[in-house]
């Protein structure tokens, strides 16, 4: 591989060869664009219409309960407002927006040009435009959801909410949390591996590893959720009885896996804000992030007690004392790392001077705010006090209390942050002030006043109130603070507006931050860095004045284009030494066509359309096997240079490629999910009435050929990635075993296992055996792709497509064996009755 090619060592002509690049194309064009400042943009102004939406119905709530017996709205008007409100605050408004910040921050603050995997980022936006406009449309057309954003059973069965309401919600959430689960896996493998040489993670900016922290959270907290809703809509749509109390199931059940996501959720919603304070406030208080490390080990033991709490919101429904003093525990133990971090941001400003902007007026209010919902969170940890205000309006100023405070005004402090960085200019701050006190003042009327409407025994979620229950001119209060905190977001908007339309320019980092992002032009041209920087010391301590023309003169790695390729330096994941370039894609429409043959397949679902259920299929394989096609690559032990004297090989050809890593976390989530099914049907065994059912004896002889099958596809794929003579053979070995397993267990689903109707038992073993169908038909799919390749004339590129194939077969392997194992030992310890 020869050295990059030079445009005469020109700044000018380099810059315009880079931007020829990485620029997105103009008009029909910009759907096609993959870059991470346009998905980030893009998801950050969606989630703000959402959000305005979001407001909005929250407005005619307030309009509804500001007096008693009011005739504003009925009981199922009233309530689709209010589980819209919910849905689209927590799904569509608070994670859309942050991850939308990760993506446009993250390569800036880690010193490199996008994101791992562009494609990904651009088809988790499409997914979740899509997805929220399947939720907004059933608004408008008067057939949303009803059962309040946490869509209990057994409410939300077909029983008690006919119709498609639930469905919108069930298929409309699963199609969104494919972009929350795609921005996760995106961040991590970002982190890990694509930063600017000698970034080790000890020198990461500490909002990274918020982002590392949450991302991981994002992975394995947000399948259980997926999986309730799927066997909630399977309930719905084939009457398999998970939730029937009659037939073996518990409505329980929906809410420990609800749960299971809902409760690590606040602080996945909590962390990215924290970040950013934790960024901002050094730099407005003029010294350094006290305690960088211990903040650390605080986030990292906040991820992993959040974890173990969610009962923390299912204390009235009859757990056991113990469990019950564990959760209770638990809940009060998680307050202990907020703490640290609150601490640690005091420490950083009583070191330094803080300056007195608007971000440090909004951070002082999140401190007022975020501190009161810690400590009603405490008071409702305990079991006797959350006994007494279990749902009550008490909770509901609690969750806002929390999630606004430790939300909405970082936010606003980040906004006033950054948008000089993305817009090329200083705000005016002509309406900031007003904006802020509004905001702060609306808020604190409307919410504060909640706590002693609950303690007065006010419950949630209804829709009228007599009048003598004296609760009519507290109500009316909260509406009236509730009007002035939408007036201040609007002057918000407004103050933003005249930002772009009047604000100040500036010529580099007009806050004097140590930070990376403000090395580079403002607004930041589409490939971030002339050239890849150097990290001698940890990412917030820098020099961007001097780093920047340093860096734009293309005196950093990668400091040229070569062979018109888009070009990023991959690290070791804990030294930050540069092991790799990873070779992004260009510009394509695939991602967005991807995410309509995917919306295909839900609206499919929610239609009711299942004859065309393998037609979205076959269409959504077709569409990611086009992903796969690649530029000629060098061949295989070609060394790239990347400049002072350096040269790594091409990610395809690297040990541990991006791509490969990806696929680590995918089955990670996947097996979050496969283990939240197993734990389901555990409980239900152990909890539900009804068990165990008279039934069925599955032939052991067609499980151990369905074992059998995956097995030969775990030894086929291994074969064909360890001995490249044996490639073909190898391959179709896998081939043929996903399709002899996939077959055996489908035909043993479908054929010989009794109506799943009848009993929540065997509903969990026909779901099992799909489970392993499935990824047997998707293993199937990599087997064929690696003999396609293995047949072609790509042999050179091969090794990594093999290995990724290889990790899906093991899974599926383990799957396929962990669920006749299932099956077996229910069978025997049920007796020799059978199932």
């Amino acid at each position: 591989m020869t050295e990059p090619t030079s445009p005469g060592h020109d700044p000018i002509a380099l810059h315009r060869a880079l931007d020829r690049l990485w620029a997105g194309k103009p008009g029909w064009g910009r759907l096609a664009a993959v870059n991470h400042n346009v998905v980030g943009v893009r998801f950050m102004l969606t989630a703000l219409v959402f959000f305005a939406i979001g407001g909005i119905l929250a407005m005619l709530i307030r309009t509804q309960l500001a007096s008693a017996n009011s005739v504003f709205m009925d009981a199922e008007t009233y309530g689709q407002v209010f589980t819209m409100h919910g849905t689209i605050m927590m799904f569509l408004f608070a994670i859309p927006f942050f991850e939308g910040m990760a993506i446009y921050l993250l390569p800036k603050l880690l010193g490199t040009r996008d994101l791992a995997f562009p494609r990904l980022g651009a088809y988790g936006y499409w997914c979740y435009l899509f997805g929220g406009m399947i939720l907004i449309g059933a608004l408008i057309g008067g057939v949303a959801p009803s059962g309040g954003w946490f869509m209990y059973t057994p409410l939300s069965s077909s029983v008690y909410s006919p119709g498609i309401n639930s469905d919108v919600w069930l298929l409309g959430i699963t199609f969104v949390e494919i972009s929350a689960l795609s921005a996760a896996v995106e961040i991590i493998v970002t982190i890990v591996k694509i930063r600017a040489a000698g970034m080790s993670l000890d020198r990461m900016p500490i909002f990274a590893w918020y982002m590392l922290v949450v991302a991981t959270m994002m992975l394995v907290g947000f399948p259980p959720l997926i999986l309730g809703s799927i066997l909630l809509e399977v309930e719905r749509a084939f009457d398999l009885p998970f939730f029937d109390p009659t037939r073996g199931g518990d409505p329980l059940l929906w809410q420990h896996l609800f749960w299971l996501f809902g409760h690590p959720e606040v602080y996945i919603i909590f962390l990215p804000a924290a970040g950013a304070i934790s960024t901002v406030l050094p730099v407005l208080s003029g010294t350094p992030l006290a305690g960088y490390r211990v903040i650390v080990a605080a986030i990292v033991s906040m991820a992993f007690l959040s974890f173990g709490l969610w009962v923390h919101h299912m204390y009235t429904v009859g757990i056991p004392h113990v469990a019950l003093s564990f959760f209770s525990a638990a809940s009060a133990l998680v307050a202990v790392p907020t703490a640290v971090q609150i601490f640690a941001w005091l420490a950083t400003m009583a070191h330094g001077r803080p300056r007195f902007s608007i971000p440090m007026l909004h951070i002082f209010g999140f401190f007022f705010v975020f501190v009161i919902g810690g400590l009603t969170g405490v008071m409702l940890a305990m079991v006797p006090f959350d006994w007494q205000a279990h749902d009550t309006h008490f909770v509901v100023a609690h969750l806002h209390y929390v999630l606004v405070g430790g939300f909405i005004f970082p936010m606003l402090a980040m906004a006033y942050y950054w948008l000089p960085h993305l817009t090329g200019k200083q705000p005016v701050q002509h309406l900031s002030n007003a904006a802020f006190w509004m905001i702060f003042v609306g808020f604190n009327v409307t919410f504060f006043f909640m706590h002693l409407t609950g303690l007065l025994g006010m419950p949630r979620r209804v829709f009228e109130y007599p009048t003598e229950f004296g609760w009519e001119t507290l109500n009316f209060i909260s509406s009236m603070g509730s009007f002035i905190m939408a007036m201040g977001f609007a002057l918000v908007a407004l103050d933003f507006i005249l930002l772009f339309k009047f604000g100040r320019p500036f010529r580099r980092n007009p806050w004097k931050a140590g930070t990376l992002e403000w090395a580079m032009p403002t607004p930041p041209p589409s490939y971030n860095f002339a050239s890849i920087p150097r990290v001698n010391k940890r990412a917030d301590l820098l020099d961007p004045d001097t780093l920047g023309p340093y860096l734009a003169a293309g005196r950093g790695y990668l400091g040229m284009p070569r062979n018109d390729r888009m070009e990023v330096l991959g690290v070791d994941p804990v030294t930050g030494e540069p092991d790799q370039v990873v070779m992004l894609p260009r510009q394509t429409y695939l991602p967005l066509w991807t995410a309509i043959a995917t919306g295909a397949f839900f609206l499919v679902m929610l239609f009711k359309l299942y004859w065309a259920t393998p037609l979205a299929l076959i269409s959504i394989i077709a569409c990611f096997w086009l992903w796969t096609r690649r530029d000629p690559l060098p061949v295989e032990n070609d060394l790239v240079p990347i400049g002072h004297g350096l040269s790594v090989p091409v990610h395809l050809h690297a040990s541990t490629p991006p791509s490969y890593l990806a696929m680590v976390l995918t089955l990670v989530a996947d097996a979050t999910l496969y283990i939240s099914l197993l734990f389901g049907c555990l409980f239900l065994w152990v909890s539900a009435p009804n068990w165990p059912p008279a039934g069925f004896v599955v032939d052991v002889k067609l499980l151990a050929l369905a074992v059998g099958g995956v097995i030969m596809s775990c030894v086929g794929g291994r074969i064909a990635a360890r001995c490249k003579g044996a490639l073909t053979m190898g391959s179709a070995l896998a081939l043929l075993g996903h399709l002899i397993s996939t077959g055996l267990f489908l035909a043993i689903a479908l054929l010989v296992i009794p109506a799943p109707s009848g009993h929540a038992a065997i509903a969990s073993v026909f779901v099992i055996f799909i489970y392993a169908a499935l990824h047997g038909t998707i293993g199937a799919v990599f087997a064929a792709h690696a003999l396609w390749t293995s047949l072609g004339n790509r042999k050179a590129i091969l090794s990594i497509d093999l290995r990724i194939g290889r990790l899906w077969h093991d899974y599926t392997a383990a799957a396929g064996i962990s669920a006749a194992a299932f099956y077996l030992a229910l069978q025997s310890l049920i007796g020799e009755g059978g199932l």
